[in-house]
């Protein structure tokens, strides 16, 4: 009897070596148990570099060789719904559509419902589920116990205004110390103006259509830029003068060289060691927030897998089936496990609540929690804009010169939102055409 060929279901991953840890990912063996369960398929996983992916993914849609799955880094979200394929169709078919309501894709638990809402819709535009989450990550506040205590100082601080005082008291400590330090990096903007119900482009933060319009200088980006340049100018935050500088912040915080460090919560999986080795107790609590504005919640930051569009539907259904399992609570609670990653659904919260994990573990259940308390706002899901990368780095850079230049915070924002204008606009001439063309600018935000 001849045996009927497989249908291959090509994947494109992201590797986790390159922006977590160099833990197995739960992936390897869940294609091999998926194909063991549908002799009918064949899953082949490929690793890429997530800064370059998108890129990759369009040269291979040149070749009509665009991958049945591709994993995207959030910040490249309307990139990935902007992309065309050569019959000038998007590249990517919405999830959500694809599912079509369905509760199992042959046999295996379709998991949308049970996903963290703050993750999962993040990648919703116009109310329809674009793709599908594997990892989320938020920020979160790493505390020196230790020095806090000497500075007479029982819990870490929870809002801005506690995390001056903190800063005023760490400060009457001996030795030379600043109190706190993070980088300066886009997603503590995208975080902190999320966290204050504000808005970084119109269009409900281009959830219910195309953003046109940035906006960089908002009061709650205002409010966040003028704590900082204070927290800076009164000696107690650490500015290292670099970008991105998380290695400049990791040391400081080692060193006990400030008490407070502000980061991602994958960096629990060396911070938490690097106490331990050096003989102090790390805290870990939640992003602070400005006290003068009620609390929207944190948006989200992570990776997510999209669709191919034109697939079969033999094939099609296999792709979904394999997300489906990937997802499943058991390799999603691994995944969190490994890579110090927020369990993308309730139930991998509960199993490693059953495995004690969480017991054993407690700091780090607080990104989720974070994660769990957002109230579903365009503004605290975060945007969804194009030319994300560039923007974000105007951001940035207007911090720098606030930092370290003494410039006025609403004259260079201002000056900020008005490049960033030009690069939106040019994203959205580019992609809206006529001609419609696939992105040009395929940036991944870091």
């Amino acid at each position: 009897m001849t045996q009927q060929p497989k249908t291959k279901i090509n994947v494109w991953l992201t590797d986790p070596a390159s922006w977590a840890t160099n833990e197995t990912d739960i992936a390897v063996s869940a294609a091999s148990e998926f194909n063991e369960a549908h002799p009918e398929y064949q899953v082949e996983i490929n690793r890429h570099d997530f800064r370059t992916m998108p890129a990759e993914v369009a040269r291979a849609a040149e070749h009509g060789e665009t991958p049945d799955i591709a994993e995207y880094h959030f910040t490249a979200t309307r990139a990935a719904m902007d992309m065309l394929g050569p019959d000038g169709n998007p590249l990517f078919t919405p999830v959500g559509r694809a599912i079509a309501g369905r509760s199992e894709i042959l046999g295996e638990r379709v998991v949308l419902d049970d996903m963290v809402p703050a993750a999962r819709d993040y990648f919703r535009y116009q109310g329809e589920l674009m793709a599908i989450p594997r990892t989320a990550s938020g920020i979160v506040l790493y505390a020196n116990m230790d020095l806090l205590a000497k500075a007479g100082i029982t819990e870490p601080p929870r809002t801005w205004l506690e995390v001056t005082a903190a800063c005023e008291a760490l400060a009457k400590l001996p030795g030379p110390m600043h109190g706190i330090a993070w980088p300066n990096f886009y997603w503590v903007f995208l975080q902190s103006v999320a966290q204050q119900g504000g808005l970084i482009t119109d269009r409900d933060n281009g959830r219910s259509g195309r953003a046109e319009k940035v906006n960089l200088a908002s009061a709650e980006m205002m409010n966040y830029v003028r704590w900082w340049q204070g927290l800076h100018r009164d000696g107690h935050y650490l500015y290292t003068g670099e970008l991105l500088d998380f290695a400049g912040g990791y040391a400081a915080f080692e060193e006990q060289r400030i008490g407070l460090f502000l980061s991602s919560s994958v960096d629990a999986s060396h911070l938490l060691d690097r106490g331990e080795r050096h003989g102090f107790t790390v805290a870990v609590s939640p992003m602070p927030y400005n006290d003068d504005v009620p609390l929207a919640g944190n948006m989200m930051g992570g990776f997510a897998l999209w669709l191919a569009a034109g697939l079969s539907q033999v094939k099609q259904d296999g792709a979904l089936a394999f997300i489906q399992y990937l997802n499943r609570p058991s390799n999603a609670a691994e995944w969190a496990k490994r890579h110090h990653r927020i369990p993308i659904s309730r139930a991998a919260v509960d199993v490693l609540h059953e495995e004690g994990w969480y017991r054993d573990n407690p700091r780090l259940r607080v990104a989720g929690e974070q994660l769990e308390a957002a109230d579903g706002s365009p503004a605290a899901l975060g945007p969804l804009l194009g030319g994300q990368a560039g923007i974000m780095g105007e951001i940035t850079s207007a911090m720098h010169d606030v930092l370290t230049n003494g410039a006025e915070p609403h004259a260079r924002f201002a000056e900020a939102t008005r490049r960033a204008q030009q690069i939106l606009d040019a994203y959205n001439s580019y992609c809206d055409g006529p001609p419609r063309r696939t992105p040009n600018d395929l940036a991944v935000s870091l």
